[in-house]
């Protein structure tokens, strides 16, 4: 609750903790999630009011942990009070650690905002009985703006202090929230989308409290005109200019020293001639200050069509690229709705690799075709199909996840109306990473046979023999040093071979820890229970 003493208020907004160690953790102790930032940099903007951000999972050297894991919130509340506090709901396994922290604010006496995809999904009255007292539903810099004038204004917490003019004085007048009104769930009108971009003011970092920041994500365009059922983004792209993307990595290069970005835009090149245009003042502005940049950028496997857009993008400093893949098995794509053939993909990554991209693949091992399909391939041909197609596109570097049926998609939907959903009174939020099955899947397979497969994939690929391989390349660099008339081509041939078996290694390293922290939990009882409780409420509808 805002107290009346203070003449300053405070916002923190958290990022929970990963329920467990996963393929994200160690980029996540690199850098931070966007979203929390520029809602804190908006608030910050206001009179009034200070923000902060805490990311659970980048808490640096000095900050304060908890023993049971995350941030020590008692201590932080007892060192800095917030009078309100939001939690980012963008990852759905952390929603179970996010209404945790939310009851353990609101027996402090604070109140409690969320926001995210999770919630946009329909998950409301959810977080409204589990320590959440407003729900922000789409985007969040305006919004939380109005909701925090509206707070102070608002009998029931309201500082003694003068009250400044508000434009809203009721939270019954902000569009997109929700919250409880005489224990019913009432939800204001949707928000218009965010077009202007540009009247909002850099993401500013420094918000974010003890985390060590290496990479820096940043962004241009919102939304994605694709209709994947698998995913949640689902909107027609709107853009900031070009020119607002380059002074922002301009200021975190001067301010921050940043030198490595990651474009959060699910498709990068989507407006090909200011993409072209910001790669190349990029690339200018690298020149004048004499420093290179690596950028990591997503994009569609389309654009290799557009050899233009590419060699702006690599004499931009572009080095990496993630691309969905998704499936090498045409049946699936099909069922994603991508448009695309297995055959077409490998002709165009390709491209990516003759330009010079490192290339970082992203699939879904084991998708639920859709029905009317006659479709069935066993566990075993699936992973052959897999490891084949790895190995044929070249790709440097590759993830292979379950499908999760995120709250809100279209691949959710599907499966809850053919009853195949995990109930979460067994199989929670938590799981819903990508590590663990979370439904019955298509015969002949099982859901122990999708837990393995994964692995299977992915533990051909990350091996430790690239360890000996990494001691290998160090051993062969006098040479190169010695070759003076090859130095420069030698060198990038070196460090890229070098680059990839240390990714290699660290992957094995990765693949070896998650099995190991996998075998000392409780999923596989979880499962059991959860197929058990599905095939009772079969057998009462028959």
């Amino acid at each position: 609750m805002i107290e009346s003493v203070r003449k300053r208020y405070r916002l923190r907004i958290v990022v929970p903790a990963f329920p467990a160690f996963n393929i994200y953790s160690r980029i996540a102790i690199r850098t931070t999630a966007l979203g929390p930032v520029r809602v804190a940099t908006a608030v910050n903007d206001m009179a009034g009011w200070d923000a902060e951000v805490i990311d659970e999972n980048n808490l640096g050297r000095y900050g304060p942990r908890a023993a049971s894991g995350g941030a020590d919130h008692a201590l932080l509340q007892q060192h800095r009070p917030a009078d309100v506090v939001g939690f980012y709901g963008g990852l759905t396994s952390t929603i179970p650690r996010l209404y945790e922290l939310a009851r353990q604010y609101q027996q402090m006496g604070v109140t409690t905002v969320a926001g995210g995809q999770h919630f946009a999904g329909g998950n409301i009255a959810e977080a409204l009985s589990s320590g959440i007292d407003y729900v922000v539903l789409g985007e969040g810099e305006e919004t939380i703006q109005e909701l925090l004038l509206a707070l102070e204004s608002r009998g029931t917490r309201t500082p003694s202090v003068s009250v400044r003019a508000c434009p809203r004085t009721s939270v019954k007048e902000i569009q997109g929230i929700a919250y409880l009104e005489n224990g019913q769930v009432v939800c204001t009108p949707q928000r218009e989308p965010l077009t202007n971009f540009d009247q909002f003011p850099y993401p500013d970092f420094s918000l974010v409290r003890y985390a060590k920041i290496r990479v820096y994500p940043v962004e241009r365009i919102r939304g994605c005109p694709m209709q994947c059922e698998f995913c949640t983004v689902k909107s027609k792209p709107r853009a900031a200019s070009a020119q607002r993307l380059l002074e922002n990595i301009h200021y975190l290069v001067e301010t921050r020293d940043a030198r490595r970005f990651f474009v959060v835009d699910d498709l990068f090149g989507q407006q090909r001639e200011d993409t072209i245009r910001f790669c190349r003042e990029l690339r200018a502005y690298q020149e004048q200050i004499g420093r290179q940049l690596s950028l990591t950028v997503q994009i569609r496997l389309d654009k290799a069509n557009d050899p233009e857009l590419l060699a702006a993008m690599r004499q931009a400093g572009v080095r990496h690229v993630a691309i969905g893949f998704e499936s090498p098995i045409d049946e699936e794509l099909q069922a994603m709705n991508k448009h695309v053939s297995a055959e077409k993909m490998l002709s165009l990554v390709k491209v990516f690799r003759r330009f010079g991209f490192w290339v970082h693949g992203m699939f879904i091992f084991g998708y639920p075709i859709g029905p009317g399909t006659d479709f069935a391939m066993p566990v075993d041909e699936r992973v052959r199909r897999f490891r084949r197609f790895i190995r044929k596109t070249g790709i440097e570097s590759v993830q292979v996840l379950l499908p999760v049926p995120l709250p809100g998609t279209g691949l959710r939907k599907r499966l809850e109306a053919q009853g195949r959903v995990y109930p979460l009174e067994d199989v929670g939020w938590q799981y819903y990473d990508g590590n663990f099955p979370l439904f019955e899947p298509d015969d002949p397979m099982t859901a122990e046979d999708l837990q393995r497969a994964g692995k299977r994939i992915m533990s051909r690929f990350y091996r430790f023999r690239y360890a000996l391989l990494v001691v290998a390349s160090i051993l062969s660099f006098p040479a190169l040093v010695f070759s003076l008339h090859r130095l420069k081509a030698g060198w990038s041939a070196w460090y890229r071979r070098w680059q990839t078996r240390l990714v290699r290694f660290g992957g094995w390293i990765t693949i070896r820890k998650w099995t190991s922290d996998f075998q000392k939990g409780d999923f596989l009882p979880r499962l059991r229970r959860a197929r058990g409780r599905l095939s009772a409420i079969h057998a009462r509808r028959v």
